[in-house]
């Protein structure tokens, strides 16, 4: 297998850790490895399979070097900003911010989903976000088998969906302390508000979920809506989704479909309490389908119960997948 040089820009978040841990894990043929990240962190080090790495500042010459693959997790700005400069240099940059996801020459891919997509990028790919990848996992095998005409969302997303603040605003709330990202204490609390609020009355994070289920099922009529909740729980999202379909179907089909997806565990045992959990999702990169039930008030719709790590499958994996896709297109 060819080997890469490979960078991890954001290196020192939440997210960026996750990277090292994941590549770690997969062990991609790495052959020159480089962690970048602001000026605020930059001289820092890092540990990457046994070896220290000291984070680069990241600046408009970082790609002067070769660099096959830099993955980003560093905010839209410094997407809009490097990754382009990035891609002048032939670096292939997956970015996890929402900077290109529905710019329409840069695809937006799950591997599990639509992994052929990535071959007509322009050295850029942008993963989704964290609460779309695992809906899309879930939603995919159904609407090749069924066709999905309509899909109803209601998250349940981890404060680590917020980063390193919304984590510290659930830890200290349970102390008693004021929030400092959230707009209301998250402690003990939910709130119906991820990202700002839109004109049509819509959070961002509930449009991101509309906008980027049609883009990556390639269907800009499927009918979508969303309403994406903030609960005290630190890892991992959960998700009730409905959905409707324009075929019929069996249950027993159905769930034979969802437990054969790729990247899907199925825990649907209601006669022993067995379903998802987002303290059992933690640290996995599967996606979990449970409390799989016909909606009894439509012709032919079903709910299912969705949980994934939102750091790992969510961002971190996600993109990591999206690297070996293209690494075994390199031989």
């Amino acid at each position: 297998m060819k080997k890469i040089n490979l960078a991890v820009v954001g290196a020192t978040g939440m997210v960026g850790r996750t990277f090292l841990k994941v590549l770690e894990e997969r062990q991609l043929p790495i052959e020159n490895f480089y962690v970048m990240a602001s000026s605020r962190s930059a001289g820092s080090t890092l540990t990457f399979n046994g070896k220290e790495y000291v984070v680069e500042e990241l600046t408009e010459h970082s790609f002067d070097k070769p660099i096959d693959i830099a993955l980003f997790s560093a905010g839209g700005g410094t997407s809009e900003k490097f990754a382009p400069i990035a891609a002048a240099h032939g670096c292939i940059v997956i970015d996890n911010s929402s900077q290109w996801r529905m710019d329409p020459e840069v695809p937006l891919v799950v591997p599990e989903v639509n992994p052929e997509d990535i071959a007509w990028h322009k050295n850029i790919i942008a993963n989704p976000n964290c609460s779309t990848i695992q809906a899309m996992v879930a939603l995919k095998p159904l609407d090749d088998k069924y066709k999905i005409k309509r899909v109803v969302y209601s998250t349940y997303q981890a404060v680590s969906g917020a980063g390193l603040a919304g984590w510290k605003d659930l830890e200290n709330g349970l102390k008693g302390e004021a929030p400092k990202k959230f707009p209301h204490p998250i402690a003990n609390n939910c709130l119906p508000h991820i990202d700002v609020f839109l004109d049509n009355g819509y959070t961002k994070e509930e449009m991101k979920m509309v906008n980027e289920t049609r883009k990556i099922l390639h269907n800009d009529q499927m009918r979508v809506t969303a309403t994406t909740v903030r609960v005290p729980v630190f890892d991992c999202h959960s998700e009730s989704i409905n959905i409707e379909f324009e075929k019929p179907f069996e249950m027993d089909e159905l769930l034979e479909t969802l437990k054969n997806a790729p990247g899907v565990v199925l825990q649907n045992n209601s006669a022993e309490n067995e379903y998802p959990l987002a303290v059992d999702a933690a640290g996995h990169d599967e996606v979990f389908i449970g409390r799989v039930r016909r909606d009894e008030s439509v012709e032919s719709g079903v709910n299912i119960w969705v949980v994934a790590d939102n750091i790992r499958k969510g961002a971190a994996t996600n993109a990591v997948q999206i690297a070996e896709e293209i690494i075994k297109n390199m031989q």
